[in-house]
């Protein structure tokens, strides 16, 4: 019995061949033909449908560019329908052309060029997931929960999220007009100067009186396990200390991982990823060995709904293990895993898609959900805006010192671990 894959490529084959000959190839692969489908045990109705439907494809894309009124590419058609089908299935899987898969291995580098943003697609446009910290879209005012709905005048609605986040992209020095609807339905045109986005991801390693310590993880880059480390060592034997998260859009997944076994009990649960791909069985992330591991300091870990992904892993794993407590509001619910395929057929080009959602150690889906505070201290956006400057002041040399911020976040994580309120602690 020939499996139902075996189907797909003979089809993807046959059309393959189809659309080559339309382009003006002059070789093609040789393919068997729908009767070796059917002699082989396939049903016939279901690979006839599907071949149906991929010719349909492929007369739509012949007729686009025969008889269009503007004149388009083969491969700039093939482009847009990869990415138009890929975006229908979740607002996180697109297409990646040569650009766009160079964009994403700046981003992961922690360098890249830009305004500063972290995004997700909706359907009239992009929305802002968190601003990098200290770049031209936090100093110019974009916030969590912004919309970016045109860019320099031109629409975003039904733009894909790499063509929108190409627009935003250029020179540094060189300036682009965002138009940002806020949560309130009001629309303002935001004029930002694009700069060279360098992303330091843990900051602001502080020490709160003689007892506490404090750090900040932006994003989780492939620095931050070894920066993380640095800043644990400073605070060994302290009361406490408090690992800020809040306004963390999240980044690669090893990393979070990375920083949580360095506080967890080695063999420990950090996440699970479950899949079509996995028949159901979770591929679960455990905490290695690492050379400097502390499971006896105490933790608080701050959040709020502009902590996602990576960031919502490690705030899952160290609460369900009671290795921490979180303080702040709910996360933001962005926990799915997008794998990036290289295409065997161009691989300058890939495919970004959603393969599997993320599963804290007790089995909770972050997907939509996100990660709930044990001890909820809500702020408005007036505050959250001047805590976050008072931030980026104080780490840029200001002189701001975080006791004179006035966090109320931050103050309550401070009262929990000087009062002895943190849950029981993980044991080698």
């Amino acid at each position: 019995m020939v499996e139902k894959s075996s189907i797909t490529t003979i089809l993807t084959v046959m059309f393959a061949a189809a659309f080559l000959g339309v382009a003006g190839c002059r070789t093609v692969p040789s393919a068997s033909g729908p009767d070796d489908a059917v002699a082989a045990g396939i049903g016939e109705t279901e690979a006839d449908e599907d071949l149906k439907n991929l010719m349909m494809l492929s007369e739509a894309l012949k007729l686009a560019q025969r008889s269009h009124v503007d004149e388009h590419s083969y491969r700039d058609l093939v482009y847009s329908a990869a990415d138009l089908m890929l975006h229908s299935l979740d607002p996180h899987s697109a297409f990646l052309p040569p650009e766009p898969l160079e964009s994403l291995v700046e981003e992961t580098s922690g360098k890249f060029g830009g305004i500063g943003l972290s995004v997700e697609s909706v359907g009239n446009g992009v929305r802002v997931m968190a601003p990098v910290a200290d770049s031209p879209a936090a100093k110019a005012g974009i916030k969590a929960g912004d919309t970016i709905v045109a860019v320099d005048g031109q629409s975003l609605q039904g733009v894909s999220l790499n063509d929108a986040v190409k627009s935003m992209r250029g020179e540094a020095g060189t300036e682009v007009k965002v138009t940002v609807r806020r949560p309130s339905g009001e629309e303002v045109q935001v004029p930002i100067k694009r700069d060279e986005i360098k992303v330091t991801s843990v900051k602001g390693a502080e020490q709160l009186g003689d007892d506490l310590g404090y750090v900040r993880i932006v994003q989780f880059s492939k620095s931050v396990p070894s920066d993380f480390a640095k800043a644990l060592a400073q605070f060994r034997g302290k009361k406490g200390l408090i690992i800020d998260l809040r306004n963390n859009p999240g980044g690669l997944l090893e990393s979070a991982v990375g920083v949580a076994e360095q506080v967890l009990p080695q063999g420990s649960e950090i996440v699970s990823v479950r899949g079509r791909q996995s028949d159901g069985k979770p591929n679960k992330f455990t905490a290695g060995w690492c050379p400097e591991r502390d499971t006896g300091l105490p933790l608080a870990v701050l959040v709020n709904g502009a902590s996602a992904s990576a960031s919502e892993v490690l705030a899952g794993a160290l609460k369900d293990h009671h290795r921490a407590v979180l303080v702040g509001e709910t996360t933001y619910g962005k926990a799915s895993v997008q794998s990036v395929i290289p295409l065997k057929t161009n691989p300058d080009c890939a495919v970004r898609l959603t393969t599997a959602y993320y599963f804290t150690p007790s089995g909770h889906q972050i997907h939509g959900r996100g990660i709930e505070p044990d001890e909820k201290v809500a702020i408005d956006e007036a505050e959250r805006q001047r805590i976050y400057r008072q931030q980026v002041a104080r780490e840029r040399g200001g002189g701001v010192n975080l006791a004179q911020i006035g966090d109320r976040q931050l103050e309550r994580a401070c009262e929990i671990l000087r009062g002895g309120a943190q849950p029981e602690q993980g044991k080698e």
